[in-house]
């Protein structure tokens, strides 16, 4: 099990320079923006715009908090995600153009490799005592509030928007009711 803080992520500027994203794991190690297999990562908005554009990635947006934003793909009806919507997939080759509803937000940026790697994000809500086992090769537990987990071997008092990347198997026990992103990868 490794935990990957929240607080030692480093702002980078996105790649069409409209803002700022912190990386919370990436595969490879150390792999730039064009060179990923998959990323997962959290984007501060602070005004709307064009996404920047990934060909061959597909991509997975959960909005994590503020009011929200309308995101129009393609040209196509916008679709509203507030922070308690379902993550949305679409193609990192789709033309978007985002707005914000009443302002900043926060979101968790998932992108995989087309044809090499799937991702499946959902969210979830455990209770005290709640035994989580990671099914994906990959599977990352980012959670939404101050939580203390437990596993074999190990336990980690987690601050907001700290992270789990669980191997397969794994099972993960929370002290208390906690909301959590579940990001799972797997190879295509």
């Amino acid at each position: 099990m490794q935990v990957l803080r929240a607080a030692d992520r480093i702002a980078v500027p996105w790649k069409n320079g409209g803002g700022v994203t912190r990386d919370v794991v990436v595969s490879p190690a150390g792999a730039g923006i064009d060179k990923f297999d998959w990323r997962l990562s959290i984007a501060d908005v602070a005004t709307g715009g064009p996404f920047s554009a990934f060909p061959g990635v597909d991509r997975v947006l959960t909005v994590i908090e503020g009011a929200g934003l309308s995101l129009s793909i393609d040209g196509r009806a916008a679709v509203v995600l507030e922070a308690g919507s379902p993550p949305l997939a679409f193609s990192g080759d789709a033309r978007c153009e985002a707005g914000l509803r009443e302002g900043p937000i926060r979101d968790l940026n998932v992108m995989v490799r087309r044809g090499a790697y799937r991702a499946h994000v959902r969210r979830r809500s455990l209770d005290a005592g709640d035994i989580f086992v990671g099914r994906g090769e990959v599977t990352l537990l980012l959670v939404l509030e101050a939580a203390t987990a437990s596993w074999p071997g190990g336990e980690a008092a987690l601050a907001r928007e700290d992270a789990l990347l669980a191997p397969a198997g794994a099972p993960v026990t929370f002290g208390a009711a906690v909301r959590l992103i579940v990001a799972q990868i797997d190879p295509a």
